[in-house]
């Protein structure tokens, strides 16, 4: 058995960001990743926000501009125009393999193609004390003080202690990703209404000037539609806006789940710390977990090297990211839950509202940030009583 101060469960986002943490922090650090390779299976759509994410080191390299924002129904549409990009697409791929180069480069062990198979906990109190998993090497006993849960979606690690249970809201979707012959590489498009997904929307978000994702999600337990079966009737029928785009030809298919209920609560344990979607971690208006994935799991890393590796030793980590974002995750899912149920003609109606806006109110209503201040003073300059109880959604306490 092979000793190590920090495990880490999970190739994404969180768990490099936290391997990267822990081991920079000085921590003896192993990761399992099940899949063949980093980033070998994309299961995100990349959406995330500019000043956000370069605050967290990612650069332009790693990521596509966006300046524009457009919204198509089965009969309205509306684009809101940014002179200056606020949100962007990233590159899944090279910036997952970015984030392992620094973990790997801060002396953490990463091993792909490793699954974990169980948990080892002491007999008498049923502490965690360390994890078995098959791996290229063979079957192998790791010994730990911690194990940070990074497993996303599954939430792997706390479903085998029985401490958590399978989410009950989610979303699911597919998308392509797809060479596009005519993309408007500064503008990404959410399509609401039946024809696109009864209870979600589809999307095309631009990766390059001629690559896009284009994609559809739907939440459960709302709607049992198939999200494939969906996308490939869109694509099949060049919907709005696939007609303008012309040839469009998938290289990619990729497929994920996202949390739909907020996050969990505790996501902190003796010796187990959750981070990213096995906690919640997400943002479920645009598909967006990323930069919390990344933020959070840096913090899960720094404080899993403290000494007391208790539940009460973890409660700063979890004070400090529900401080920080519950509210606006817990904001994003009233209007998440408002938009699921929409019928067409009220979708309709919701796009007149949208125009409304300016880009910079529109962005911060996508980040579920429209603080009251903000709330008030658009209420002074948009009269309209629908458009101050559409954002009033994000201001409720």
């Amino acid at each position: 058995m092979v000793t190590y101060d920090i495990a880490v469960v999970g190739g994404g986002p969180a768990g490099l960001s936290a391997a990267y943490a822990a081991a920079k922090a000085g921590g003896k650090v192993i990761l399992l990743e099940k899949d063949e390779a980093i980033a070998h299976s994309i299961r995100t759509s990349g959406v995330t926000w500019i000043d956000e994410i370069e605050k967290l080191g990612i650069n332009s390299e790693y990521y596509n501009p966006i300046k524009n924002y457009s919204f198509i129904s089965s009969s309205n549409e509306v684009t809101i125009r940014g002179i200056t990009p606020k949100a962007c697409v990233l590159n899944v791929r090279s910036t997952y393999q970015h984030l392992a180069m620094l973990a790997a480069e801060a002396g953490a062990e990463i091993l792909v193609r490793s699954r974990v198979t169980s948990v080892i906990t002491t007999p008498e109190d049923r502490r965690i004390c360390g994890l078995k998993a098959k791996t290229p090497k063979g079957e192998t006993e790791i010994n730990c003080k911690v194990v940070i849960d990074a497993s996303g979606f599954s939430s792997s690690i706390a479903r085998c202690l029985g401490i958590v249970k399978e989410w009950r809201r989610y979303g699911i979707g597919a998308e392509y990703e797809c060479y596009c012959e005519n993309l408007d590489h500064e503008t990404w498009v959410l399509m609401v209404g039946t024809k696109y997904s009864e209870a979600g929307y589809a999307w095309v978000f631009p990766v390059s000037k001629n690559k896009a994702r284009i994609g559809v999600g739907v939440g459960r337990p709302e709607s049992n539609s198939d999200p494939l079966q969906k996308l490939n009737d869109i694509m099949d029928k060049k919907l709005r806006p696939l007609d303008e785009i012309r040839k469009i030809q998938p290289i990619e298919l990729h497929y994920g789940f996202i949390p739909n209920e907020g996050p969990r609560t505790p996501i902190v344990y003796d010796r187990l710390i959750l981070v990213g979607d096995s906690a919640g971690q997400s943002n479920p208006l645009v598909l967006e977990g990323i930069r919390y994935a990344i933020e959070y799991g840096r913090l899960a890393g720094n404080i899993a090297m403290k000494q007391n590796c208790s539940k009460q030793g973890f409660a700063e980590y979890e004070k400090i990211w529900r401080d920080k974002s519950q509210a606006m995750i817990t904001s994003a899912l009233r209007v998440q839950k408002r938009w699921i149920g929409l019928s067409d003609e009220e979708w309709n109606r919701e796009i007149d509202i949208l125009r409304e806006m300016s880009v910079d109110e529109f962005v911060d209503f996508i980040k579920a940030e429209f603080t009251i201040g903000k709330l008030l003073k658009f209420a002074l300059t948009h009269p309209k009583l629908a458009t101050r109880q559409l954002l009033g959604l994000v201001t409720r306490s």
